[in-house]
């Protein structure tokens, strides 16, 4: 992962702890979607129930792989939009210097 992004500038690499959230919509998202498809494929009668439950296995083990670096571009999204970063004019204007 890059230490910063390349186009703005935001800084990338955080504390320690700090992309934990991103755990928690990466498993929120697993879970809706392998629950809706288990009831989904179960009522519909579309797989056998043995095939529907190893089919569900291997979602919850690959999706999770594939998705957790969009769980952290979501997690920092919100971050940045729910706690923004101080502008450096406003900044410059606080310490006397413009």
């Amino acid at each position: 992962m890059h230490a910063e992004c390349p186009a703005c500038g935001l800084p990338l690499a955080r504390g320690p702890g700090y992309y934990l959230g991103s755990i928690y919509i990466n498993y929120g998202l697993t879970a809706l979607l392998v629950t809706g498809g288990y009831f989904a494929g179960y009522f519909g009668e579309a797989m056998s129930p043995n095939a529907l439950l190893w089919t569900c296995l291997a979602f919850c083990v690959l999706f999770p792989l594939w998705f957790f670096r969009y769980a952290r571009s979501i997690w920092l999204g919100m971050d940045h939009y729910f706690d923004p970063p101080e502008q450096k004019a406003t900044a410059d204007h606080a310490d006397g210097r413009g």
